[in-house]
Parts: C-alpha cells; sequence; structure tokens
C-alpha cells in the first residue's frame, strides 16, 4: 500500500538529496545567501534543513558568519568612527533573518546573541569607549534630522550592543566624561533624552552603576537654585549689571577628575570668582571651593569696526581675546606669557581663533600650525552674517591624552576593585587553592580579567602582609587578620 511506502520513502529522498550535500549547501551558498539578506531562499534552507534534523549545522554556520564578519569590523581601525552604526545595521539585518527566516528559533537567538559577545570583546575595551562616544554624538546639541521619538529608538538598539560588552565600568567613565560636558557646557541635545538613557543603563545595571550619574543632574539642578538665591544675595549687587554670572556648583565625588589648571585669569573674572565665593561661604562655612577654569564658557561682546558681535567662547579662548583689548597684535609667546595657559593648549586655542571657520584674530605668517614665532592680531576687517557666533567647539572634543587618562583611571580603580575582592574572599574562607580563589574572582569581577593580573594583585597583597602563602598546600594562601 502507499502509505506503508510513503514514509520510508520520503525518508529516503531527503537523506540522499539533502542530508549528504548538507556541508556542500552551507559552505558554497549560506554565506551569499545572508550576505545579500535573500530571506525568501534563508526561508526555504532553514525549512528544507528542518527535515533532515540538521538545524544545529544551521545554527553553527550562523554564529561563524556572525563572528567571521563582526570580528572583521571591530578590527578595522580605520572604520572605528563609524563601528557602532555599522554594528547596529549589522544588528538589525541578523535581527531579520532569525525572525523572517529561522521562525525567531531561541537556539538561533542564543547563538546570535553569543557570536556577538565574543567578537566584540575582542578589542576588550575599545568598544565601549566608541559605545559612549557614539551615544554622545546622538545625545548633544547638532544631531540634526532626529527626533525625540527616533532618539529614543536610536537609545534603545544602541542598549542591545551595550549588553554584549564586558567593560561596562570602561563605558560608564566615558559616557560620564561626555555626559558632564553635554551638562556644563549646555549641549544637551534633550535633558529627557539624558534622563530616559539613565534610566535604560539603571535598569540594565542597577542603581549602582547610576548613582554617580543621577548625582551630576542633581547637582546641576542645585546649582539653578544656588545661582537664583545668589542673585537676590547683596554680594550680587557688586557685578556689573552689564555681566551675568553662571557658576555651577559640583560634588567632587560625582564628576570625572579634572586635573587642576594653573593660569593666569583676567582681573574681571578673579573678581567675580571672590564675590561668588564670598556669598557661598557664607552659606556653607565648612566647604571649599576649587574653580575650574578649563570647563568656563562665556559670552563675549565685541566691537568690530564691520558690526558688533556676540561671541560664544570657552574661558581659556577669553583669556587671550581681552588681551587684545589692550594691544592690536601680539606675539605667541607674549600671549603665553599673558595667559599661563599650557603651551600645547594654547596652540590649539590659538588655532581656534585664527585658523579655524571663523577667524576673529588674523595670524601672520599664514597657515594652519602655530609656531612660537607666530604674530597675531586684532582682525578689523572681521564680519559676519550671524550676530551670535560660537567658536567654543573645542572644548567638547575629546583629546588623545584625555582618553589616555580616563582609561587609566579605569584601570587603576579596578586595582582596588580586585584587591578588595580577594581579601574579601580570603577574610571568608580564611585559605584558599590558587585555582579556586581565581575562580572565584572570575565569578564576582564583572570587567575583563587575565589570570596573569590578577595574579599580580595576589602578589602584591602578600609583599603588604594581607596573605601569606600557605604551607600546608603547595599553591595556596592564608588570610592574615
Amino acid at each position: 500500500p502507499v502509505s506503508s511506502t510513503r514514509k520510508p520513502l520520503l525518508h529516503e529522498v531527503r537523506q540522499t538529496l539533502l542530508a549528504a550535500h548538507i556541508d556542500v549547501i552551507l559552505e558554497k551558498g549560506f554565506t551569499q545567501l545572508i550576505e545579500a539578506t535573500r530571506l525568501a531562499e534563508l526561508t526555504t534552507l532553514y525549512s528544507l534543513l528542518a527535515m533532515v534534523d540538521a538545524l544545529p549545522k544551521l545554527r553553527v554556520c550562523f554564529a561563524e558568519y556572525i563572528k567571521r564578519v563582526g570580528a572583521a569590523m571591530v578590527a578595522d581601525v580605520e572604520k572605528e568612527r563609524t563601528l557602532v552604526q555599522e554594528l547596529l545595521q549589522f544588528k538589525e539585518k541578523l535581527d531579520l533573518v532569525l525572525s523572517r527566516a529561522f521562525c525567531a528559533n531561541e537556539q538561533f537567538s542564543h547563538s546570535l546573541k553569543e557570536a556577538f559577545e565574543q567578537f566584540i570583546n575582542i578589542k576588550q575595551n575599545r568598544p565601549a569607549e566608541l559605545v559612549a562616544a557614539f551615544l554622545d554624538s546622538k545625545l548633544r546639541v547638532g544631531n540634526k534630522g532626529s527626533s525625540e521619538e527616533e532618539l529614543e529608538e536610536i537609545l534603545d538598539k544602541t542598549m542591545t550592543i551595550f549588553r554584549y560588552i564586558d567593560g561596562k565600568d570602561m563605558f560608564e567613565a566615558f559616557y560620564k566624561k561626555g555626559l558632564s560636558k553635554r551638562l556644563l557646557l549646555g549641549k544637551s541635545a534633550s535633558i529627557d533624552a539624558e534622563k530616559s538613557m539613565i534610566s535604560k543603563l539603571k535598569a540594565e545595571c542597577g542603581s549602582g552603576f547610576t548613582s554617580k550619574l543621577e548625582g551630576m543632574f542633581k547637582d546641576v539642578e542645585l546649582s539653578r537654585d544656588v545661582m537664583a538665591s545668589f542673585r537676590d544675595s547683596p554680594q550680587a549687587q557688586q557685578i556689573s549689571p552689564d555681566v551675568e554670572l553662571s557658576v555651577h556648583v559640583l560634588t567632587q565625588g560625582y564628576w570625572p577628575t579634572y586635573p587642576p589648571v594653573e593660569v593666569r585669569l583676567p582681573q574681571e573674572i578673579l573678581e567675580l570668582q571672590e564675590i561668588f565665593s564670598s556669598y557661598y561661604m557664607s552659606k556653607h562655612s565648612g566647604r571649599r571651593l576649587q574653580w575650574y577654569p578649563s570647563l568656563g564658557h562665556c559670552q563675549l561682546k565685541a566691537a568690530f569696526p564691520k558690526g558688533k558681535k556676540e561671541l560664544a567662547v570657552s574661558l581659556m579662548q577669553t583669556m587671550v581675546l581681552l588681551l587684545f583689548n589692550s594691544a592690536d597684535g601680539m606675539g605667541f609667546n607674549e600671549i603665553l606669557q599673558g595667559t599661563g595657559i599650557d603651551e600645547k593648549e594654547l596652540k590649539v586655542v590659538m588655532q581656534s581663533l585664527a585658523c579655524g571657520k571663523v577667524r576673529v584674530l588674523r595670524k601672520e605668517p599664514k597657515g594652519r600650525d602655530v609656531a612660537d614665532e607666530d604674530q597675531f592680531f586684532f582682525d578689523d576687517e572681521f564680519k559676519h552674517q550671524l550676530f551670535r557666533i560660537k567658536i567654543n567647539s573645542i572644548q567638547m572634543r575629546e583629546t588623545e591624552q584625555e582618553n589616555e587618562q580616563t582609561t587609566e583611571r579605569v584601570f587603576q580603580d579596578r586595582q582596588y576593585q580586585i584587591d578588595a575582592a580577594i581579601v574579601r574572599i580570603m577574610k571568608a574562607r580564611k585559605a584558599l587553592s590558587h585555582t579556586l580563589l581565581l575562580s572565584e574572582l572570575f565569578t564576582q569581577l564583572k570587567f575583563p580579567l587575565k589570570a596573569q593580573d590578577l595574579k599580580k594583585r595576589i602578589e602584591s597583597l602578600i609583599d603588604r602582609e594581607y596573605l601569606e602563602r600557605d604551607p600546608a598546600q603547595a599553591a595556596g594562601y592564608r588570610y592574615l587578620a
């Protein structure tokens, strides 16, 4: 009868036409299909392989493709600036294939997650830094063409990439640095979007991860209240009606570490600092104020022969421009002496004022670079169609030195966390073998770890007499109370 032969016949056909050729089909055809997002053909492939219980092979092929393409993207130094955007597009394409061609198979979904986690952490800390930089570019003023809804969607998609990253402490350090500049320089595109992003991070990583970020917002809001109270105070009456002062009072523990900068501030600015300090100390006698001129910015009124303008500049740029109230021209070394700004930083400031898009100073000889022998002059030919002109964008740029310092601070913090974890474990267990101690540390610590780094920290704690080698076991340690 037909019914008795149908099943074995179909089984034989599938084995002969399909099962015997699966490796060749996947090897020669899968990459081309997924590269071109050929959903119809991929759906057919999935259905056919399901008939011969070969989906595990397809799943391995899918994961290998993700790892291969992803590793090449992460390794390409030339494309670092666009890496996060490309990863989002890659993930979107894979999600489409997963939902439409692979029936949203849970095991395939798990393979996708594992493959992403593997390739994205090949360069341990760099992707964390790049995701923070990508979010900074989306959350700051000037991100044209994105509505609130589109921005929210980008944040949600970026969170999926964030979940795959091991070095979340590195992300937090760079994200905090970007957030601080957006808040202090008034460059945030949307406070609602900022708070939404912090809520997402809190939901993902817990309140401990976001407590400092939330503290930064509180400081900004409290500073508004402080300034409202200051404007009603007798001290504020000492300030000229032409001058408007705004001060952010920051809690040191919440914000990134900014190195103190020694500069020669103009007398006008020193007087304003003194007036505010006397008001603040009258309200909070036990506190100490430390000023950070590198974060300051100003609106300067400038009278050019061809029209009055208002210039939005950093405090460093302001210090340079105010020198030209008493001289039409100055040499670089004179400006260096007059401001006390670090030579390398001053060259960047002079470039922004004399070599950028908006040139309020004239440099001789002309050129993009600034040399010690250069002369600078007030540009009496300056004209611009706008009344308010921004020249303060250099403060938003991250220098390589700043990035290195941030990375170094994260590594330093990790060392403290490793030391604390070792002491905590050994205090509870009293004695442990080297292997078991390492196993506990890998379980407890959330950032990327190498066994040799842990070994160095154990050696350091032995030198400082927190631990000792256990005479009872060759590779073991004992806690010293």
